[in-house]
């Protein structure tokens, strides 16, 4: 293993092949990042979660869509500006250490792991439950080491492996959901051949209470519900760094988030509510895909889902391992974690930073099976809004960042935020409002989880600053017996 240098600020001219972190190499081909940018933001969430949204806004639910979706395009735009000029593993992290200083990128840096090897924990029980359902000669718990023990040993092998699995995996969602959106909207429009979608038009985004059959304040209510399902699109900006060449990579997954999230979320969603009544019963029971599927009269349809959830469970294991891992290798690179997990293997992966993110998921994972209702749920509560806070970290950091970059790089500001920084304070403005909102809503827990994500925050923040203070401390106190000693 080979000790690495701490992440440079400069990573050379544009268009630069090397990689910025030195330790890490350029294993990810550009098919790799190009589906690991269009598969993070198909997660679980949107085939599993959307049926609560629909419920509570009715069709009103693609506002929601689209407000949530709006803001991720532009945090994602902040997050490319930074990330073309200055493409490393640690991402956001990294940015908010040299513009805000380096308790930001400590706390979201720490913050964001722990975020990642939570879901960790949930995407494996939540695929043990789906293969136990097909083969219950095993345990859940034993499905769900099964399936964190191969993925650990793929992202173990190389940066290589982990993009062509993520390659086959993210591949898988995209064209299931390609296909549904085809197959639903030609249904909505009675151009199906062979299918008499009795419920299927138009008119349900309408005819059963109206468009918002529960009020525009539904609308927040499902931005409540949705906002988390959309977190996972910044893992191309951490990719990135692993490629040929991470500029162009970074730019390239920055511009495309507008058309992804509009055809994969807002489309998908729109087929949903065409092809059924928002208040139909089978949304609430099957699901609102699985729902979908069974009104077309497609065979199997439950079964077909199920492996389509499966494959993005899965999706979503694969790089909420490799993502915690590099945000630990940064966070050692800068002295932020142990010294050690800043260091790699011959093949450029950074083995300590991945067994300890992976040792982490398994306690949890034990921790769902014996406390399911104690300890676990503290986890994911507590971990619920670090989603908001990394975003809200990116847009003050843009701030500060975009000033840096304009005086002493500006041939580096190849991706620019739209109308800086006026758009930058209305997403700051925007997020500050739904982490609002979340204090109200105790029907759905979002209270809780966020009292909880700012208690686990305020921990964070609170060992950053000590650890600054001790920090300053003994560098006063060397300055000092230099000066006594000179």
């Amino acid at each position: 293993m080979t000790s690495q240098p701490t992440l440079p600020t400069d990573t050379g001219t544009p268009g630069s092949s090397s990689p910025p972190s030195p330790g890490l190499h350029a294993g990810l081909k550009n098919r790799h990042l190009s589906m690991i940018a269009i598969g993070g933001v198909i997660g679980a969430g949107l085939f599993v979660g959307s049926s609560s949204g629909i419920a509570t806004a009715g069709p009103g639910i693609l506002l929601s869509y689209a407000l949530v979706g709006t803001m991720v395009v532009l945090v994602m735009r902040m997050l490319g500006e930074m990330s073309a000029a200055n493409p490393t593993s640690g991402s956001f992290s990294a940015h908010a250490d040299r513009a805000l200083g380096r308790w930001a990128g400590f706390s979201i840096g720490w913050l964001y792991w722990f975020f990642w090897v939570v879901v960790l924990a949930v995407e494996a029980t939540a695929g043990a439950v789906i293969l136990e359902g097909w083969i219950p000669a095993v345990p859940q718990w034993g499905w769900a080491l099964i399936v964190m023990v191969v993925l650990t040993a793929t992202n173990l092998v190389s940066v290589a492996s982990y993009g062509e699995f993520e390659f086959w995996f993210a591949g898988i969602k995209v064209v299931a959901i390609a296909a549904f959106i085809v197959v639903g909207g030609l249904a909505v429009f009675g151009v199906l051949p062979g299918v008499e979608a009795e419920k299927a038009g138009l008119g349900n985004l309408t005819d059963h209470g109206g468009f918002l059959p529960h009020g525009p304040g539904a609308i927040l209510i499902g931005v409540l519900l949705v906002v988390f399902s959309f977190m996972g699109s910044e893992i191309a900006t951490l990719a990135a760094g692993e490629t040929e060449n991470p500029q162009k990579a970074v730019t390239k997954s920055t511009n495309s988030i507008i058309w992804r999230i509009g055809v994969f979320y807002l489309g998908s969603i729109f087929v949903v509510v065409a092809l059924l009544p928002w208040n139909d019963p089978s949304i609430k029971e099957k699901g609102s895909y699985v729902a979908a599927l069974d009104s077309l009269g497609i065979a199997h349809a439950g079964q077909i889902m199920n492996f389509i959830v499966l494959t993005s469970v899965l999706s979503c294991l694969n790089s909420g391992l490799y993502t915690a891992s590099r945000m630990a290798f940064s966070l050692g690179e800068r002295g932020d974690a142990p010294r050690s997990f800043g260091r790699t293997t011959s093949r450029g992966v950074p083995m300590t930073a991945i067994l300890a993110s992976v040792v982490f998921g398994f306690v949890a994972v034990i921790f769902n099976y014996f406390f399911p209702e104690g300890v676990f749920l503290f986890l994911v509560n507590s971990s619920g809004a670090v989603a908001l806070f990394v975003w809200l970290v990116i847009c003050f950091s843009q701030l500060r960042m975009r000033r840096i970059i304009e005086r002493e790089t500006p041939e580096k500001l190849v991706v620019k935020m739209w109308l800086y920084p006026y758009l930058t304070w209305a997403t700051i403005g925007l997020i500050l409002f739904v982490l609002g909102y979340m204090l109200t809503d105790t029907e759905h827990g979002n209270r809780e989880i966020l009292l909880l994500s700012l208690l686990v925050a305020a921990v964070v923040v609170g060992i950053a600053l000590v650890k600054e203070k001790i920090k300053g401390q003994k560098a006063g106190a060397t300055a000092e017996v230099t000066d006594k000693v000179g």
